[in-house]
């Protein structure tokens, strides 16, 4: 028989493309039906698996015998010290009361502290001053709001959906205001994560908490999708994907596909985990999601999808967690999986409790990386196979099991980090002690201020931050340009302008555009959970603060709130401004130098004959002042909040 061209071939064979299609999709569907038993054959958990560091259960290490002529102040130190000596290192000598107090009101405020409150505090000679000074901080609801920033980046907050439209979420403040109450009232960090998984199981009707089940959701969305079955399954994975990055440590989502590269976390577990959620998220479509809710009658059978695909169903699982970090054969004790009420108050209630391995480690590990810049792990967000393991376990453990015995009190675990001795260091090495990226702590470390601590800062200087608490977020003026890039009333400045000079955390908080110095300053868009932002150094940076019209509105207000106190631009002037921003007296070379920067500047301006328009005058400019050295003092403070000192903590 003469074989047909290729073209024949097809043409003949083109009739029976649909039933090959239907054949194929049959095949794919009894795969589908007999996938279980992939299921069942699931990669079991060996102890080489469990022998892992962060699976281990938590102990609690006698605190070392160090040498007492280095002073630790608690058992931080003695953990620190007894590896610097280990490692032929010596501790820094501690700070000066200048730098401490700008550095602890920067750590647990995000404000500079007051001229007022720099003189009362080195002044104060009780020996106990510096911790009064701390107890002082953690009580002031300041602190809620510097830290809820924090646990905001960790659950991706917005106050919009995300993508092209990004819809404005009308109540997403209400869990900004919910965690910064929660914080300043030192929540125990186990009823602060119950909450937040299952509130509204626990305590059907309260309003106030169930507003906390928005951490779940928290992520992008995209309310208009046109299949909203593709839309819940792209929710409940990013849900799940970042409940166990922020509160296990572990990079569960990697599972959602296929078994996990390296860990011990198969598609199953993953599925398993998901399945908690499942009954609580409901879709609508051009509805913007809320909160958790169960739905009565609503318990949804729950499946694995083969290869992630959202058309592709596999065997049905029940809700569990990872099998890794479960200590226990007999399970957590979910309810029934044809009921929606429980799993999730089951699954936070397996979550904290004391034998879990991973809670209490994750957390310790993550507020001793906002107070060094890093963790004792320096992968924050990943305690797997691939993950850095911590330069300290003991510590780490000894901390995590602290965290359970003082009730899971975060204002304890701070207060204890904040008074050591190891965290009084001074930042810089007398001289080169062999710890060059200080992976040791033989130093505290330098580092540069978040954007929002800037903004902030810089509003503090001239008594321009606005004390008002809660409420929906702002908007401030934004560049006209920069507005334009948004859908028509996306942004609409507020028409009362106090609230232009609220602290960053009540700015509002649009997915697809940061406020400039935010962007500027590393702030994470909202599109994934961030466990530890960037530290960048660019030129963008510097051109903001010098030439932005909040820089320059800042510097004019700094120089008319030193003036009003001040009848001439004289020594005394200049120093007040340059201890408003950078909190410590200027140099006797420092102060020479600003005098002849005045002068000369005056001059320049008063050469060039601008009118009185063109000048950077210092708002509410006194009279009977000349106004090209009042300019010049405009400048000289827009000078100091471009100086290096003013945007890093030593």
């Amino acid at each position: 028989m003469r074989s047909l061209p290729i073209t024949r071939l097809c043409a003949s064979l083109r009739p029976l493309w649909f039933p090959i299609a239907v054949l194929l999709c049959a095949l794919s569907c009894v795969h589908n039906c007999r996938a279980d038993d992939s299921l069942k054959a699931e990669t079991p958990i060996t102890d080489e698996d469990r022998d892992h560091w962060s699976f281990q259960p938590l102990t609690r290490t006698a605190v070392p015998d160090v040498n007492a002529n280095w002073r630790p102040n608690n058992a931080i130190d003695r953990f620190i010290f007894e590896r610097l000596a280990a490692k032929e290192l010596v501790p820094q000598a501690e700070a000066d009361q200048v730098i401490l107090i700008r550095r602890l009101y920067f750590d647990l405020l995000g404000l500079p502290p007051s001229i007022e409150a720099v003189d009362e505090f080195t002044a104060d000679r009780r020996p106990d001053a510096y911790e009064r000074l701390v107890d002082q901080l953690l009580a002031s609801h300041h602190y809620g709001e510097h830290w809820a920033q924090h646990w905001l980046d960790l659950a991706r907050f917005a106050e919009t959906d995300g993508f092209e439209h990004d819809k404005v979420r009308e109540d997403a403040w209400k869990y900004r205001d919910w965690v910064i109450d929660a914080l300043n009232a030192d929540m125990p960090y186990d009823q602060f994560v119950t909450l937040q998984l299952a509130a509204d199981e626990l305590a059907p009707g309260d309003n106030v908490n169930a507003i906390a089940t928005t951490f779940c959701l928290a992520g992008p969305d995209m309310p208009d999708m046109n299949s909203q079955e593709e839309r819940r399954h792209l929710v409940l994975n990013e849900l799940t994907s970042t409940v166990g990055s922020v509160l296990l440590g572990l990079q569960v989502g990697c599972a959602q596909c296929h078994d996990h590269k390296y860990d011990p976390i198969s598609q199953g577990d993953f599925y398993r985990m998901r399945a908690i959620f499942d009954p609580a998220v409901r879709v609508a479509k051009n509805k913007s999601l809320r909160v958790l809710k169960n739905e009565n009658g609503f318990a949804p059978v729950s499946y694995l999808m083969l290869r992630g695909d959202w058309q592709r169903p596999g065997p049905r699982v029940n809700s569990g967690v990872p099998r890794i970090a479960n200590w226990s054969s007999e399970g957590v004790g979910l309810s029934p999986d044809d009921s929606p009420q429980g799993r999730r108050a089951a699954f936070a209630a397996w979550l904290v409790d004391a034998r879990n391995p991973l809670t209490a480690r994750v957390i310790v590990n993550r507020i001793w990386q906002y107070h060094f810049g890093v963790g004792l792990s320096r992968t924050p967000s990943d305690f797997g196979i691939v993950g850095d393991e911590p330069t300290h376990p003991a510590l780490l453990d000894w901390l995590a099991t602290e965290l359970i015995e003082q009730n899971w009190s975060l204002k304890h675990l701070h207060r204890l980090i904040v008074t050591s001795a190891t965290y009084r260091q001074a930042s810089v090495a007398k001289v080169s002690d062999g710890d060059s990226s200080n992976l040791w702590l033989s130093r505290f470390p330098r580092r540069r201020l978040a954007g929002e601590s800037i903004r902030d800062a810089m509003l503090a200087a001239s008594d321009t931050l606005d004390a008002r608490t809660h409420g929906p977020g702002v908007m401030p003026p934004l560049p006209k340009e920069l507005v334009e890039t948004l859908l028509k009333n996306q942004w609409q400045t507020g028409e009362r302008e106090a609230d232009h000079y609220r602290r960053s955390i009540y700015l509002f908080a649009r997915r697809n555009l940061r406020y400039p110095i935010f962007e500027a300053f590393d702030r994470p868009d909202g599109n994934a959970s961030c466990a530890q932002r960037g530290r960048s150094t660019t030129a963008p940076q510097s051109l903001l603060l010098l030439n932005s019209a909040f820089s320059l509105d800042a510097a004019q207000r700094l120089a008319g709130c030193v003036l009003a106190r001040h009848s001439n631009i004289d020594e005394q002037a200049l120093s007040d401004a340059f201890r408003r921003v950078l909190i410590r007296q200027p140099r006797v070379e420092e102060q020479t130098m600003l005098l002849e920067f005045v002068t000369q500047q005056a001059t320049h301006l008063r050469e060039e004959a601008r009118p009185r328009e063109q000048l950077a005058l210092p708002l509410k400019c006194p009279q009977n002042i000349d106004l090209h050295l009042a300019a010049a003092f405009t400048d000289v403070c827009l000078a100091l909040f471009n100086s290096s000192e003013f945007i890093y903590i030593d």
